[in-house]
């Protein structure tokens, strides 16, 4: 089984998420994020380790389809972060549309070709950005289009996606 879960910032998603996984044996947890050393960032990461159970396995990467590659269950958390990452290490946010595209396109070709390969269950959480104003600035407006085209992929590779709205979910 494959699931993405998508919603907008604190409506529950990662939670849900770690509720579908509750009952596996063994869970890869995945945070494809970028590095950050603000006090932000580190408290929002202590918070949902917190919430993990002490048998799940972490692994802070963003190479995706390495991660993907296990038959125990997996959940990253989340595909926005990645995104973030990917564009971050290639040093590509001042790049043309058609680049940033092609570089986000190859390493979602590669982590597509490992989720539907994967042995066990997976669960995907991305952000749902797409619905509010278009952003000031075109670093926002890039990731906005580039977020939502993986999640259009992923979401289209999945079993089953999920929307969560004020902790409630929605199974689309």
């Amino acid at each position: 089984m494959k699931v993405l879960v998508t919603g907008g910032v604190r409506s529950g998603k990662s939670r849900h998420a770690e509720e579908l996984l509750a009952a596996e044996p063994a869970v890869r947890y995945v945070a494809p994020g970028p590095v950050r050393d603000d006090a932000d960032w580190q408290a929002r990461i202590a918070a949902h380790r917190a919430r993990r159970p002490v048998h799940w396995s972490t692994l802070e990467t963003g190479d995706l389809a390495a991660a993907l590659a296990t038959d125990d269950a997996v959940l990253v958390d989340c595909l926005g972060t990645w995104l973030a990452r990917l564009v971050d290490d290639a040093g590509l946010w001042d790049s043309s549309m058609p680049e940033l595209a092609a570089h986000v396109d190859e390493r979602a070709d590669r982590a597509l070709g490992a989720l539907s390969a994967a042995g066990g269950t997976v669960v995907l959480v991305s952000n749902e950005i797409g619905m509010g104003v278009v952003p000031e600035h075109r670093s926002g407006r890039v990731f906005r289009d580039l977020l939502g085209s993986v999640n259009q992929r992923f979401g289209a590779a999945c079993d089953e996606v999920h929307l969560v709205v004020a902790g409630r979910v929605l199974v689309l």
